[in-house]
């Protein structure tokens, strides 16, 4: 499995009704994704860090999503680019459907 964890970084706090916003249109075109096992929208709690990050079952899929057109495209949406850091996931525990 393939964690890819994509963070964007601003002076200025990230305001969250914009970012809840912003997942709730985005979220969609991930539903049923191949190889995509989830996706989560995340704030860290200073508010200058907007997080995503997705878990893929298949590693090829997950670092072939992350293109230049991609990124350039989410650049324009949070207003800064993204660092991606591609991480290889060792343990996963799912208690969805507990």
């Amino acid at each position: 499995m393939l964690g890819v964890l994509v963070t964007f970084t601003q002076a200025e706090k990230f305001d969250l009704s914009v970012l809840e916003k912003t997942a709730d249109e985005l979220r969609e075109p991930f539903e049923g994704m191949p190889g995509l096992r989830f996706k989560s929208f995340m704030l860290d709690e200073d508010g200058s860090h907007a997080r995503n990050f997705y878990v893929w079952d298949d590693d090829e899929k997950g670092r072939s999503f992350f293109t230049e057109e991609l990124v350039e495209k989410v650049t324009g949406i949070y207003g800064t680019r993204p660092e991606i850091e591609y991480l290889d996931i060792v343990g996963f525990v799912d208690n969805s459907g507990a």
